[in-house]
């Protein structure tokens, strides 16, 4: 399955990128993270839990980075092993340019595969958790890197008790 996004983030891009490399925003970002260790320069270890349909399982995996161009571009590619659930794998093709004030955009292509039991579950309920896993995990990295969309929710919104934003706070 293929799938592809654009999303413009209020931050400059180097902020952005230093966001993409750093395991604790990974964590936060990956939906069902419970566990993110390593470095970009020799992959990242992961633990994720996720339901899928009646299908629940605890995936571990590894997460490598290449080919990086900083501050523009990078493949992040990932595979997850869940026991008897079966398998995920897949890649995202991130690019990030300067649309000035500020302002990177951050386009996405994402490629994404199952086998196992999560294969039996058919075609468009995998699809629709694929899109739905990479739509919030690019979300969670722009709300990590810039803060809430409204105001208000500043003081609700919260990533393992860090509010959201915190990234673009600490490197400011």
């Amino acid at each position: 399955m293929h799938m592809s996004d654009t999303r413009e983030i209020k931050a400059p891009r180097e902020v952005v990128w230093a966001a993409i490399l750093d395991p604790e925003v990974l964590k936060a970002c990956v939906p069902g993270c419970t566990q993110m260790t390593g470095s970009p320069e020799d992959g990242f270890e992961a633990i994720v839990v996720q339901k899928v349909g009646p299908v629940k399982a605890t995936f571990t995996g590894v997460v490598k980075l290449s080919n990086r161009n900083e501050p523009e571009s990078l493949t992040l590619s990932g595979e997850g092993k869940g026991g008897a659930a079966g398998f995920a794998k897949g890649g995202a093709d991130v690019t990030l340019s300067d649309k000035g004030d500020g302002v990177t955009e951050l386009h996405y292509e994402v490629e994404a595969k199952v086998g196992g039991k999560l294969a039996q579950l058919g075609s468009r309920i995998i699809d629709g958790f694929a899109k739905k896993m990479a739509d919030q995990f690019f979300t969670n990295l722009q709300e990590a890197v810039e803060g809430p969309k409204e105001e208000g929710a500043a003081d609700d919104a919260a990533v393992d008790g860090k509010k959201k934003g915190w990234f673009k706070r600490m490197v400011s």
